[in-house]
């Protein structure tokens, strides 16, 4: 089958099964340069696996834990679950015009971001409060789905959940091929990316690990069912990450990926004093062709300094999406 023909058929189907169809070339990462970003991971991933070699890791063992905004697709101009919530805002204050007098919608309505994720995110989870709550799990998950079938994304008017980094599907494979369980740990909502992550990533449901909120359970026309609420907020953020990795893998990862300061601890639950051997690495956006380039100041969330710093010292492999990676998108020919 020519690289064409390939393409064209396997246009409309989810990301990661493109990737598991496309005729092999001997390289598991394709869309990587041949550079010391993509020959770190694959030789990490060879002395781990590798039976007899004093760095094996037994299968069990194999975890790896990627952040999602910023690592596994974008987060600019805004976190795709944000863009999810100001639609549905927009919705909200159409049918009830008394929510446009809220200084938090207006916050929103304006596009002040600082104003929103001030004070601890309070104005954030405002806005998620009035989008979110209230409604069954099942109502959500519509929600989300049918979003998802038409919103396009503001610069590269694709659906989200085509905007994913073909690199990292392929790590995220590759890793999968060779005995990994792979995990989401990320700031975003887990009921959110639970919806098609398995789709999207080939990642399960009960593999993600998010931000939570209390859920309820009721009955309602006489069937039971399970109600959002903003009541015990966990920010699966910073410090709050290995902490989750704990309460929910019970395991240290081996491997961690992410973008962010908002990752640091997360890559250094996994690389310090680990008592097997660990891999982190950082997606650095410099792409501002492709992608976007920010680090110190990006348009939303995604600020990238103190991990950055600290890379060289930790032994951190740093992708400089620029020149590291030969494609981003799926939708790249």
């Amino acid at each position: 089958m020519s690289r064409r023909t390939f393409l064209a058929s396997a246009s409309c189907l989810p990301a990661a099964k493109v990737l598991a169809l496309e005729p092999s070339k001997g390289d598991p990462l394709p869309s990587w340069n041949d550079a010391p970003a993509k020959r770190s991971l694959l030789g990490f991933v060879a002395r781990i696996t590798k039976d007899g070699s004093p760095d094996f890791i037994p299968t069990p063992e194999r975890i790896a834990a990627f952040d999602n905004d910023g690592t596994l697709w974008p987060e600019n101009p805004v976190p795709f679950q944000l863009a999810f919530a100001l639609d549905t805002l927009k919705q909200r204050v159409a049918k009830d015009s008394t929510l446009a007098d809220d200084a938090f919608v207006k916050a929103a309505a304006a596009g002040d971001f600082t104003t929103l994720l001030a004070d601890q995110y309070k104005g954030l989870f405002h806005i998620l409060g009035l989008t979110h709550a209230g409604m069954t799990t099942d109502e959500f998950n519509t929600g989300v789905d049918d979003w998802l079938k038409t919103a396009r994304h503001p610069r590269f008017v694709r659906r989200y959940d085509e905007c994913v980094y073909r690199p990292m599907l392929e790590v995220l494979a590759f890793l999968q091929a060779n005995g990994f369980k792979t995990f989401i740990v990320s700031g975003g909502g887990a009921d959110f990316m639970r919806v098609w992550s398995e789709r999207v990533y080939g990642i399960p449901p009960e593999q993600i690990i998010g931000s939570t909120a209390r859920t309820k359970f009721e009955r309602r026309n006489g069937q039971p069912v399970l109600v959002k609420t903003t009541d015990h907020v966990f920010v699966d953020d910073k410090e709050g990450k290995p902490v989750a990795i704990h309460q929910y893998i019970g395991r240290r990862p081996v491997m961690c990926f992410g973008n962010s300061d908002g990752d640091k601890a997360m890559l250094e639950y996994t690389t310090i004093a680990n008592p097997r051997p660990a891999f982190g690495l950082i997606v650095h956006h410099t792409d501002s062709d492709r992608e976007f380039a920010y680090d110190a100041h990006p348009r939303s969330s995604g600020k990238l300094v103190e991990a950055l710093a600290e890379a060289d010292h930790r032994g951190w492999t740093i992708v400089d999406m620029k020149t590291d990676w030969n494609r981003v998108f799926t939708f790249e020919n």
